[in-house]
């Protein structure tokens, strides 16, 4: 879940995801003494190292379960809500920003989530090696930057390479959500993800904000000031 608009993610401007201009601003922030511990004691429990290998789900949960990838996921609060919702799946956060990851680290060991991977790498490159395709049953994209300016918007996340890539990765029938507070990057994301010959429309148009999802506090800022939120969903066709 992406609070404060910050990707993890190239842009994947080539189709082979070879090469990429990242898509995110390494906006890392001042690290606590407390953010910096939560990393240096969290990682080695529920870190992954990026690889040029697959990923075994089941070795690295030690069970048999859906496995959702969320790109992006900000300082974590709404993932670990989630994933403390949906006991039943098991998912894998992707975050370059190390204040994010840290403070996520700190929730799953406060709320003893044990169904809650961290990977600190840039999503392009963990789709591209670690992720085997055909095998996901969800992808979430929550709130990425928005890069407002015309000359930037190549820079967006969600572009045909990349979507045509994160579909390959979903089972038949899993699911693709993205969400935006950006009108226009919200039709965006629409366009993208119909033209996308893998997936189909959950909905007519926009998608209604599904219970699993839950408001981030900018959100209900944004609503209270009259701002649009918009979900798209898609599923992999069978």
């Amino acid at each position: 879940m992406n609070e404060e608009h910050t990707d993890s993610a190239g842009d994947a401007g080539d189709p082979s995801l070879q090469r990429h201009i990242r898509s995110y601003v390494l906006r890392q922030g001042r690290m606590s003494p407390a953010q910096i511990r939560n990393i240096e004691q969290g990682m080695p429990r529920w870190g992954i190292a990026h690889a040029e290998a697959p990923l075994d789900y089941a070795a690295l949960f030690g069970r048999v379960a859906p496995v959702v990838l969320e790109i992006g996921f900000g300082m974590g609060f709404s993932t670990a809500e989630i994933a403390a919702a949906r006991t039943d799946t098991d998912f894998i956060g992707i975050e370059v920003h190390g204040p994010g990851v840290g403070n996520l680290l700190k929730l799953i060991a406060e709320q003893g989530l044990n169904n809650i991977r961290v990977i600190q790498h840039d999503a392009v490159e963990v789709l591209r090696d670690m992720i085997p395709r055909d095998s996901l049953a969800g992808i979430h994209v929550y709130f990425p930057d928005p890069w407002p300016k015309k000359r930037h918007l190549k820079r967006r996340l969600i572009q045909a390479p990349l979507v045509a890539q994160l579909a390959s990765r979903l089972a038949p029938g899993g699911y693709l959500h993205c969400a935006t507070d950006i009108e226009d990057y919200a039709q965006q994301m629409l366009d993208v993800l119909a033209a996308e010959p893998l997936l189909e429309n959950t909905a007519p148009g926009f998608a209604p904000r599904p219970d699993y999802r839950p408001l981030t506090k900018f959100e209900v800022r944004g609503i209270k000031l009259g701002h649009g939120v918009w979900d798209v969903i898609f599923r992999r066709r069978g």
